[in-house]
């Protein structure tokens, strides 16, 4: 079966529709995740060289992908730099339950997924 993403996320009022672009949720999301205990930032991959780079607070949205799918619920990945010496499955809990609950609150939509992409480690000063 083939996966049909619709680009925006929607919700339905009284007075009518309302649609939220995925670039919205994905800078959302990010600087929810940038406060998440042991997450250094966003990474962004450069597929040529295999280069990691940590992303500016400016561009967060671009180490996150977020899909919709038919039923209206949000896919998230997250490319991530995590602190060195911290469990990354402490952070990945505590980034997945933070995020899925901010984010559904702001958009009123639900998450079905959150795939988190460990791209880096850095030593925090």
């Amino acid at each position: 079966m083939m996966e049909v993403y619709i680009m925006k996320g929607q919700m339905d009022t009284q007075y009518g529709q309302i649609l939220i672009d995925t670039d919205v949720i994905a800078t959302y999301a990010g600087s929810v995740a940038v406060e998440c205990f042991g997450i250094v930032g966003m990474a962004a991959v450069n597929m040529k060289d295999g280069l990691v780079k940590l992303l500016k607070r400016d561009y967060l949205n671009h180490g996150i992908n977020v899909k919709v799918d038919e039923n209206n619920e949000i896919t998230i990945d997250f490319h991530v730099i995590v602190a060195y010496g911290i469990s990354i499955g402490t952070v990945s809990d505590n980034l997945i339950e933070t995020v899925k609950y901010k984010v559904e609150s702001f958009t009123g939509m639900k998450i079905a997924k959150i795939n988190i992409y460990v791209e880096g480690v850095r030593v925090i000063d």
